[in-house]
């Protein structure tokens, strides 16, 4: 479990847990291959690790037009939400930026938020950029 930091003054914090080193180790690698082959390299990240965020955002990030873009973003937001529950989220509180962690499942909402928007989803973009300054009001997207 991951730390909730709860305090009188607002809402609590989640911090979720770091990512095992030699999984990021196979992200990066498969993000140092050839743009011809690196999406498919990160594919093959994510379908063997489904609970990967960062995964499942860069997959979003490299998706091939954008409606792919789209479901890879849509994946890693519910498995995000999944995840945060997991790690004592219990609808409120924070999930900062400033936390290296929490980046995957923050990448993976303001992406959602843009490739809804490029299929003209546009009450979900909006949900998710309001929720994405909920979730950290100082980020700048």
């Amino acid at each position: 479990m991951s730390n909730v930091n709860l305090s009188g003054t607002g809402p609590g914090e989640v911090r979720l847990p770091a990512t095992v080193p030699a999984l990021q180790s196979q992200l990066d690698n498969a993000l140092a291959q050839p743009d011809s082959g690196r999406r498919e390299a990160v594919a093959k990240v994510v379908a063997a690790n489904p609970r990967y965020l960062d995964g499942w955002a860069w997959l979003g990030a490299l998706g091939r037009d954008s409606l792919e873009s789209y479901m890879a973003f849509r994946i890693g937001y519910h498995r995000g939400l999944d995840t945060l529950r997991a790690n004592g989220w219990k609808g409120s509180g924070y999930v900062r930026w400033d936390h290296i962690p929490n980046r995957g499942f923050l990448r993976c909402v303001e992406g959602l938020a843009k490739s809804a928007e490029q299929i003209a989803e546009y009450d979900e973009a909006t949900r998710c950029r309001q929720f994405l300054m909920q979730l950290d009001p100082n980020h700048q997207q």
